[in-house]
């Protein structure tokens, strides 16, 4: 009995102890909890990988023709402000990033079926099939009826597809476009279905979601299997799966960065070749920066800076495609936005100073940038689910949202 009497008073003295830490402002680090951030190494701080534009032009569409290609880019938690703190800190107010050269912008109203935040599942859901839904859930109606995403569409039109991320690739976000399940947590289901859908090239983390006896279905169904930079370097043009991490990248070398994966991905996705199913490929590619999001849970304003700055050189590479190309639309966005931003100036130096509000997503409109045939398309204030259902008036795709056989998901990995 006096142990049980001891035993409720150390957790009383928890319970009060927690509640003078939220009174004096304190809350435990989401990030501690919940994200598996790197720290980095002697020699990686920083932000000189950066390499800015050599303009600030906005860049010049090309003239109207068909959508050949489309790469949409996801800032995972990327409002407005961590935009503008990215670019005060790597070139100054009056310059630009990459994704601020693109010639049309808008914003973006985020809210999910059942809560005014959204979380990156039902986000995802919206911004790949079209429709709300709740938040955790994936592909999938707030009833659990799933529907069909832009992605897996335009497969059935005969596109080549790509998943890119710093995330897992099961994560949340790539998961939007390809998988149908109740809960974002099924990471071990995703996978399955990343494979059972064929998506072409899967470029991230999340090596623990993958089972030995589901990486040599990859490799029976003529998928490459690597895990490291050079062998990302060494790639053959055929369908590949790369998973660098365990779970989450840690961003730094040697693993590759988002830009040098999505470098290799547009590369696979746009060369001929009979070997490969379409040789006159059509290609679409996610590209989401995942860990912007997790940087702004921990309120870590450098790392903010850093992930807003390593998406921007993937967008850099999706940019130089289509600038080549000239049929291919690029769409840079966000899910959500994370930490409440706001950025004020200090006021003995007059530089910008970071202000979180909040440790989690908000309900803030989030920038939309894009370029290329019918970007005017994505101009003004647009819902995420306008996103997917543009694209599918562009790229001929319809009915568009529609729902998704049953049948035409994997036993193992129903939404049920």
């Amino acid at each position: 009995m006096r142990k049980r009497r001891g035993e409720i008073r150390s957790f009383k003295r928890i319970i009060l102890v927690l509640i003078l830490l939220a009174g004096m402002g304190c809350r435990p680090s989401v990030q501690t909890f919940y994200y598996r951030m790197a720290a980095p190494k002697a020699g990686d701080e920083g932000i000189a990988f950066y390499s800015p534009p050599a303009s600030d032009a906005a860049l010049v569409n090309p003239p109207d023709g068909e959508v050949r290609n489309v790469i949409l880019c996801i800032g995972d938690g990327m409002g407005p402000n961590h935009v503008a703190l990215a670019r005060h800190n790597a070139v100054g107010g009056d310059k630009k990033l990459h994704m601020e050269r693109l010639p049309i912008r808008g914003e973006v109203t985020t809210h999910s079926a059942n809560k005014a935040a959204t979380d990156s599942a039902a986000a995802a859901t919206a911004l790949a099939c079209g429709i709300k839904t709740n938040n955790r859930l994936v592909g999938v109606a707030p009833d659990k009826t799933p529907y069909s995403s832009i992605l897996e569409l335009l497969q059935k039109k005969g596109w080549r597809t790509g998943l890119t991320a710093t995330s897992a690739i099961s994560h949340a976000t790539p998961a939007g476009f390809t998988a149908h399940v109740g809960s974002r947590n099924k990471q071990n289901e995703i996978a399955a279905q990343l494979l059972a859908n064929r998506v072409d090239v899967m470029l991230g983390g999340g090596q623990k979601f993958w089972s030995d006896d589901l990486l040599a279905e990859a490799r029976a169904n003529g998928y490459q299997i690597i895990g490291t930079r050079d062998e990302m370097a060494k790639l053959k043009p055929a369908p590949v799966i790369g998973l660098f991490a365990d779970d989450g990248l840690t961003t730094f070398a040697p693993e590759p960065s988002l830009a040098e994966m999505s470098s290799a991905a547009i590369t696979l996705l746009s060369t001929p070749g009979k070997e490969w199913f379409a040789p006159q490929p059509k290609f679409f590619l996610m590209i989401e920066g995942s860990q912007i999001d997790w940087a702004a849970h921990a309120n870590d304003t450098d790392r903010v800076v850093r992930q807003t700055l390593l998406f921007d050189m993937a967008v850099r590479e999706a940019i130089k495609f289509a600038q080549q190309d000239r049929h291919t639309l690029v769409i840079v966005t966000a899910d959500h936005e994370t930490g409440g931003l706001q950025l004020k100036r200090d006021g003995e130096s007059g530089t910008i100073k970071a202000k979180w509000t909040t440790g989690k997503h908000t309900s803030a409109n989030v920038p939309i940038y894009a370029f290329g045939p019918g970007s005017e398309r994505f101009s003004g204030t647009l819902d995420n689910t306008d996103i997917p259902k543009r694209i599918a008036e562009l790229t001929g795709v319809e009915p568009f949202p529609v729902q998704k056989l049953l049948a035409q998901i994997p036993v193992n990995a129903s939404s049920k």
